[in-house]
């Protein structure tokens, strides 16, 4: 979604209650990692229920350019034939990533063992994130990152990236917990003779790890004494295409199973929903404030735990989120910000100073527009305080008051579900970034009886 794109303001309330079943896209981790490697396979891959948001798209644009042919059939699936580790070619363009981090990160780290030069852009939002906890673990296998004319000079994109190959292989500890980071550096692992071996403190989401084993990679993680995680990839990697199944975004379903919780009456399934245990801390946490969360049908879809979700409205009660917790839920503290906003007594959340450097920094901009809504919050340097309004709607000074998403998906589908909980509904100044990972997210919402206007 570029930054120049004109906003599109949208008021959501509910006159009822929320009813039906809805399925939500695909996982976006899940999708990013598929394009990537299928493009670094031999063979064709074949992706089904890929998330087709901006940002996968971007990412499905760069591994074109980089020489992947990357298809889309009249039935939906995508099509991936890929070059072989080390066979990407120079791209004659800068890598336009749009909004998304994660192909930024993770193509980062693709790039810095192949002999090829990539220059990365992106929209305004992208382009006040941090680079430096890539930039610096890459720069250790040899990659080398220069700023470009309108980049700042610092770890900012425009960024030029000059791979090495062979690069150097590295034992790499994560300072802090970082899926996008470990994949980074395990991505660039593949073009690198001999092992490169990534040290998390702290476990994170595991998709890489089960994809790359899934493509052939020769790939082990052990347990250290003190509970790390020892993730080890040998180099030089031969992957072979295969039809990957992208289950249900856990984190897009967040949204809908918050909104049945807190609208009285509701009774909401969300079918194919990824139950990864690296990504399903908010279902866990939100089972500790009393919510009615039922897993139905559980599988497995391509390597991946699957089940339907049947939520249904619950009296919530605040509680002290644990801090070790934050990994597996980091992207959903938004919309459980909301949650708190509407339950029984406090909520205390800590240990997310990763929330200020996302899409927008959540903690201020939630903080901020939960105020407007009419929710008690106080924000400390590292995570917010609600006081809940113990199931009664928000109301606030103003009636349909208006909270700006600051370019960002995820805290625009956040007081989205707010509006559903107030008194008068929230007006959202733009629910264009939507379309970075749930294009359909107002349809489905209005499908359960919101009302979008």
């Amino acid at each position: 979604m570029s930054s120049a794109a004109p906003p599109r303001p949208a008021s959501f309330s509910a006159p009822g209650r929320l009813r039906g079943t809805v399925a939500v896209p695909g996982d976006k981790s899940i999708s990013h990692r598929a394009l990537m490697l299928g493009a670094l396979a031999v063979g064709e891959t074949v992706i089904e229920g890929l998330l087709e948001g901006e940002d996968v798209i971007a990412t499905a644009r760069a591994m074109r350019a980089m020489g992947a042919t990357v298809e889309r059939d009249a039935a939906g699936a995508w099509h991936v034939h890929g070059v072989g580790v080390g066979g990407l070619l120079q791209p004659q363009t800068a890598l336009d990533m749009g909004n998304s981090g994660t192909s930024t990160r993770l193509l980062m780290g693709v790039v810095a063992s192949h002999p090829i030069t990539a220059t990365f852009t992106g929209d305004a939002s992208l382009s006040r994130r941090p680079m430096a906890r890539v930039i610096e673990p890459l720069g250790r296998m040899g990659a080398e990152f220069f700023a470009t004319p309108g980049g700042d000079g610092g770890d900012r994109l425009p960024l030029m990236l000059r791979g090495l190959c062979p690069a150097v292989p590295i034992e790499y500890r994560l300072p802090v917990a970082s899926a996008q980071v470990k994949s980074a550096v395990l991505l660039a692992g593949l073009n690198t003779p001999g092992i490169t071996r990534v040290i998390e403190p702290v476990a994170t989401r595991d998709h890489s790890e089960r994809m790359l084993r899934g493509f052939g990679a020769d790939l082990t993680v052990e347990t250290a004494g003190d509970g790390a995680r020892i993730i080890s990839l040998r180099g030089e990697a031969d992957l072979q295409a295969r039809h990957i199944v992208v289950p249900g975004d856990p984190s897009s379903a967040a949204f809908p199973v918050v909104a049945a919780l807190l609208v009285p009456g509701s009774d909401v399934t969300v079918t194919n929903v990824g139950i990864n245990p690296t990504r399903a801390g908010l279902f866990d946490v939100l089972r500790m404030m009393g919510a009615d969360i039922a897993l139905l049908n559980e599988r497995e879809v391509g390597g991946e735990p699957v089940a339907d979700l049947r939520v249904r409205h619950s009296a919530l009660r605040g509680i002290e989120v644990p801090p070790e917790i934050a990994p597996s839920m980091i992207d959903e503290f938004p919309i459980l910000f909301v949650a708190a906003a509407l339950a029984e007594g406090r909520t205390v959340t800590r240990g997310l100073d990763e929330l200020r450097v996302k899409e927008s920094d959540r903690l201020a901009v939630m903080a901020r527009g939960l105020a407007r809504c009419g929710a008690r919050v106080s924000e400390a340097a590292d995570g917010l305080v609600i006081e809940g309004s113990g199931g009664a709607a928000l109301a606030g000074d103003e009636t349909r008051p208006t909270v700006a998403a600051e370019l960002d998906h995820r805290i625009a589908m956040s007081f989205a579900v707010a509006g559903l909980a107030s008194r008068d509904g929230v007006r959202i100044d733009d629910m264009a970034p939507v379309a970075t990972s749930f294009p359909g997210f107002t349809a489905m919402m209005t499908a359960l009886g919101a009302v979008a206007a």
